[in-house]
């Protein structure tokens, strides 16, 4: 595993830990590369309010079919948004977005992970920028942690929107997914039981347990049950993943269990040194270099 900057086009001989922007590696890896893309960015919570505008046009060649059998298309014009992290959350994304769907191999899968404030816009931005035909699943994932506010449903789900390079040439191998218990074993055979069920579009998993050998102390670490189902079921052996926003590295500890390579992103000098640890049997053997290629000690 190297550890760099992206200072030139990136040659994929062996599993990379970068620092830098991500918009800037994107460009310098090669397209049509990667059976898989993660994408796990900022989840844009800290706006007090947002306004998006959407515009509508007749168009006969256009997928959407409306009232009548006519058909239209739309394109989200613009968002403004105040005391945020980002003063245009779906622009910061847009050119991040088109380059994972340049860098996908025709039958690689983009996984985009958000949750329920920013969901249902990016799910627009991610319908114009791939086609609504390559739209594969939305995966919700539940986890039971954290307050429980009293006077609404307490929201315990991120959503994973899954969209395809090629509509109907994607890779997916469902018999190398986990598979879990059914939840009601009286009502299938002993066999099926024993057997469990392959997992739905809805998975009840855990965070990262905070006491766990897995914990590594990354406030936005992802537990690798969860990614372990993606990679399995959307790459193959050998294969190249993705994580433009890769914080603690967990696609990059599951590439290593499922024997398949990966690029890891991030500009956060601490998600670099976690990684480092975390990914390399010698951590102290790896030089570990910055965006403008300056030696960090």
């Amino acid at each position: 595993m190297r550890i760099e900057s992206a200072a030139a086009d990136l040659q994929l001989d062996d599993d990379l830990v970068i620092e830098s922007d991500n918009r800037i590696v994107l460009d310098k890896l090669p397209e049509g590369m990667f059976d898989l893309v993660y994408m796990d960015p900022p989840f844009n919570t800290g706006r007090a309010q947002a306004r998006r505008t959407i515009s509508v046009a007749a168009d006969p060649s256009a997928s959407r079919v409306g009232f009548g059998g006519r058909r239209y298309s739309s394109r989200l014009l613009s968002s403004l948004s105040y005391d945020d992290q980002f003063a245009d959350y779906l622009a910061f994304l847009e050119p991040r977005l088109t380059r994972a769907r340049e860098l996908l191999a025709p039958h690689g899968t983009l996984y985009f992970h958000i949750d329920y404030r920013e969901a249902h816009y990016c799910k627009l931005l991610l319908d114009e920028l791939f086609g609504r035909d390559a739209f594969l699943n939305e995966i919700i994932w539940a986890y039971d942690y954290g307050a429980k506010p009293r006077r609404r449903w307490p929201a315990k789900h991120d959503t994973i929107l899954a969209y395809v390079r090629t509509p109907g040439a994607h890779h997916f191998d469902a018999d190398a997914v986990d598979r879990e218990p059914y939840m009601a074993p009286g009502l299938v055979g002993a066999e099926k039981a024993a057997r469990g069920k392959r997992p739905t579009d809805v998975w009840f998993h855990t965070i990262v347990p905070t006491n766990g050998s897995e914990k590594t102390g990354y406030p936005t670490q992802k537990p690798a049950g969860v990614l372990r189902r993606l990679v399995a079921a959307s790459s193959r052996r050998g294969g190249w993943c993705l994580d433009p926003f890769a914080g603690s590295g967990t696609l990059g500890a599951v590439c290593q269990e499922l024997d398949r390579r990966f690029v890891l992103v991030d500009e956060n000098p601490v998600a670099i040194d976690v990684m480092r640890t975390r990914l390399s049997s010698d951590p102290a053997a790896l030089s570990l270099f910055g965006p403008g290629a300056t030696e960090r000690t």
